[in-house]
């Protein structure tokens, strides 16, 4: 139970007990209370009389009421375990984007806004922001092109957009597939994985089913001996989402540039990188090329060196396969984990023995706590059903294992309250395949001057505990969650008078900053002592586990070791050029595809040989183009998410 000071939140969290019904419902109730507001702004109020107070804050007041209701119905669709629910929320998030489309395309509204800014009235900074990022949202929009055919066929194109990126989206979370492989294909990968796979019966019988899910899909590649069958789940991810989002990928990269031209922009990159720090596509085709530049020698000297190792393992194996010369896209998690092991004497299994999730994150808040002067409470028992606020303490939570934290100033601060943080750590079918950050409800202050407190949840895929072993983290998802958990942060302390700006929502190339700067934590030896506590440590049943499994009687140290944490640390930059080419190639493929010289350039684009063949001209490795195959043997972009998802020309 929580101290008692932190027991009264001043603000109830929200409700997950909506049904197909009611968010379809909710969301046309929403949608008809944002259209008269408007309207009545409209009817009201003529040009000359517009002023900031009278038609740009009645509208921020509208929005930040919207985004309390619309985030959490379209936040279904990525976490319910009832398609249907999921399904009513794509429904509903389509109406929304609908109506935000009609909303930006309003020209009676955008006559009255533009009397403001023509008005220039002194107005406090953040206010002065918000009437100037509407106003240029309403050109972006469409608003400078004369009314007509080409203003409905980019409203139509918007639309349809929509469309896409929401079906896009569907198809990542609910995508169910896999290889049934023999205990034999997978020899190599932790025994404690492959038993809990799931068995195969029929014609499948003395098989197991792996899935495309994280938990399953790195340690194979990372594990796997038999380069056949890294090669073959390799191949099938960059496969698994082929119907229908690689014509949805193509559909939207050439609506977005016909948009674009509408507009008057040369392609869409330039209208996107307008609204974003760096301003011009030149100056983000200059960066990429120069650190492209600068990394190439570096990849290709570690690949030389990860071939030697390959070569030197294929012969200590007999293996005589006629791929001693090539280094595979399928080789590279492979070989970087058996040259740690090698070279710097770091098996990342025992790591990972050091990182159970529960106390890991427990450390992780400490240092949170430490650094920003907060205080997390975790929400449990009665204090769970209180919150409920007469419903039932399931009602706060959308699954039964998500974790719910109060969040608070600490004393040195003022002891406020500061919103709610939610954790949802483990796949399940249906779920947000990734790791990310997702808004709940914003920050704002209303209009009667008082705050309005965040709610936010880090949705994660991390390995579900089983008897004998808790959730071990490797130190790559040690980083990952401290980087979710960092957008986490950055959600929560954030204070703004306007939703529009709240938290993450400022421009898309900060929006990772911060986050990337709190990864260093991850490599700050004291920070990863504090954070580190054997499993064996949890409970007794772990402790005989730990000693059957590692055939030890004594139990490891409770922290992980110096020297460990000191071999660790020497590994940050082993194939550093080649981790930072696989980003460069995501970089310049988006730039790529989003900056044609022209309309028919665009139209003539074979987006997946121009994804593949980057990737092999930027990262070096070979893919199966190498053993003759040509460049149409996968198709990486219907899974990249991001780019359909808000980060294109991003």
């Amino acid at each position: 139970m929580a101290p008692e000071k932190y027991r009264r939140p001043p603000q109830l969290p929200p409700k997950f007990t909506a049904t197909p019904r009611s968010l379809v419902d909710d969301t046309r109730q929403l949608i008809e209370r944002s259209r008269n507001v408007q309207d009545r702004i409209v009817k009201d109020v003529t040009a000359a009389a517009a002023t900031f107070e009278n038609v740009v804050l009645p509208i921020a007041h509208d929005d930040n009421k919207m985004a309390i209701e619309s985030h959490i119905i379209g936040f279904y669709q990525a976490v319910s375990t009832d398609k249907a629910l999921r399904d009513a929320s794509t429904d509903a998030e389509k109406l929304l984007d609908d109506f935000g489309i009609e909303s930006s395309m309003r020209q009676d509204v955008f006559d009255l806004i533009d009397a403001v800014l023509k008005n220039k009235a002194t107005l406090e900074p953040e206010s002065q922001r918000l009437l100037e990022k509407d106003h240029k949202s309403y050109i972006r929009n469409g608003l400078n092109v004369p009314a007509g055919p080409q203003r409905d066929r980019f409203k139509d194109i918007k639309k349809r957009l929509s469309e896409i990126s929401i079906k896009f989206q569907k198809t990542l979370n609910e995508e169910q597939g896999g290889l049934w492989l023999t205990p034999a294909e997978l020899s190599g990968v932790p025994d404690d994985l492959v038993s809990a796979l799931k068995k195969g019966e029929a014609e499948n019988e003395g098989k197991v089913w792996l899935t495309f899910k994280y938990p399953d899909l790195f340690p194979t590649l990372k594990y796997a001996t038999n380069a056949e069958t890294r090669k073959q789940v390799f191949i099938q991810n960059e496969n698994k989402c082929n119907e229908p989002n690689v014509a949805l990928f193509r559909e939207a990269i050439l609506l977005r540039d016909e948009a674009a031209r509408i507009l008057g922009y040369k392609n869409h990159a330039e209208f996107r990188i307008e609204d974003k720090m760096a301003k011009l596509p030149k100056t983000v085709d200059d960066f990429l090329a120069d650190l492209r530049t600068r990394l190439a020698p570096g990849g290709k000297k570690e690949i030389e060196e990860l071939l030697k190792l390959k070569n030197q393992d294929l012969k200590e194996r007999a293996i005589n396969d006629g791929t001693d010369g090539k280094y595979f896209l399928w080789d590279h998690r492979y070989y970087d984990r058996l040259m740690l092991e090698k070279d710097f004497s770091l098996d990342q299994e025992i790591v990972a023995q050091y990182f159970p999730l529960q106390t890991t994150i427990q450390g992780m808040l400490k240092i949170f706590e430490t650094l920003f002067g907060m205080v997390f409470i975790e929400v449990t028992g009665d204090d769970r059903a209180a919150l409920a606020d007469g419903g039932k303490s399931s009602d706060i939570v959308w699954h039964e294992d998500v974790q719910i934290f109060s969040v608070w100033d600490d004393e040195g601060e003022g002891e406020g309250f500061v919103g709610y943080l939610y954790l949802d750590l483990f796949p399940r079918d249906g779920k947000y395949g990734h790791a990310a950050n997702f808004n709940l409800q914003p920050g704002y202050i209303d209009e009667n001057g008082k705050r309005r407190y965040p709610c936010t949840a880090l949705v994660c895929n991390f390995s579900k505990p089983t008897p004998k072993k808790p959730s071990l983290l490797k130190h790559d998802e040690v980083v990952t969650l401290f980087h979710e958990l960092g957008h986490g942060i950055h959600d929560l302390v954030s204070r703004t008078t306007y939703s529009r700006f709240h938290g993450t929502s400022t421009v898309r190339d900060f929006v990772e900053a911060p986050s990337q700067m709190l990864e260093n934590w991850c490599w700050t030896p004291s920070q990863l002592r504090s954070l580190s506590h054997h499993y064996s440590y949890l409970s007794p049943e772990y402790e005989a586990a730990y000693k059957e499994s590692s055939g030890k009687d004594d139990k490891p140290s409770e922290q992980i070791p110096n020297s460990l944490i000191a071999n660790l640390i020497s590994t940050k930059h082993v194939n550093d050029a080649l981790f930072n080419l696989r980003q460069l190639h995501f970089g310049m493929f988006d730039m790529t595809v989003h900056e044609p010289g022209s309309r028919e350039e665009v139209e003539k684009l074979d987006i997946t040989t121009t994804y593949n063949k980057l990737r092999k001209e930027i990262s070096q490795l070979d893919g199966p183009e190498a053993l003759g195959g040509d460049w149409t043997w996968g198709n990486g972009q219907a899974t990249f998410g991001h780019l359909i998802g808000g980060y294109d020309a991003g």
